[in-house]
């Protein structure tokens, strides 16, 4: 069964409130913002939570698209993405708030999982499909897997 189109299918979902705006940089956060609080209730937003360079139609750096799609191959469709190139106050507080200093940063219920290597060696090693069971989220790779040893 070829599951190519599953893989290859776009995130709809993500970045739902900013596609709707014209393509200049949104203030997300202000100087007067409880930054902790703000990041804390972004990261809390849906199950599967990203901070990426660009968006996950247009990922402006490798280590961002490499995230992406490691979230399409698995089909995890339904996430929060959010653009640190679009807010400076985004980009540094995330760091902090997480004490990780790079972007792509991953969130999975709610809880740091770290940048790209760290998602990219969940994939390899399968861990990524067993958190993402945990969220009641199905693994497209894992389902494709499966239907090859049948």
């Amino acid at each position: 069964m070829n599951h190519l189109h599953l893989l290859l299918r776009p995130s709809v979902r993500c970045l739902r409130a900013v596609a709707a705006r014209p393509a200049r940089p949104v203030r997300l956060l202000s100087a007067g913002t409880d930054l902790q609080r703000t990041l804390g209730d972004m990261v809390k937003k849906d199950k599967v939570v990203v901070f990426i360079k660009g968006t996950p139609a247009e990922p402006m750096c490798g280590f961002s698209n490499a995230v992406v799609q490691i979230l399409r191959m698995h089909g995890v469709e339904n996430y929060a993405a959010y653009n640190v190139l679009d807010d400076q106050d985004l980009r540094q507080g995330i760091k902090e708030f997480s004490n990780w200093p790079t972007i792509p940063q991953v969130y999975l219920n709610s809880e740091f999982v770290g940048g790209c290597d760290i998602l990219l060696q969940m994939h390899q090693n399968g861990d990524l499909v067993e958190e993402l069971s945990k969220l009641g989220i199905s693994s497209a790779l894992a389902k494709a897997k499966k239907g090859e040893s049948e």
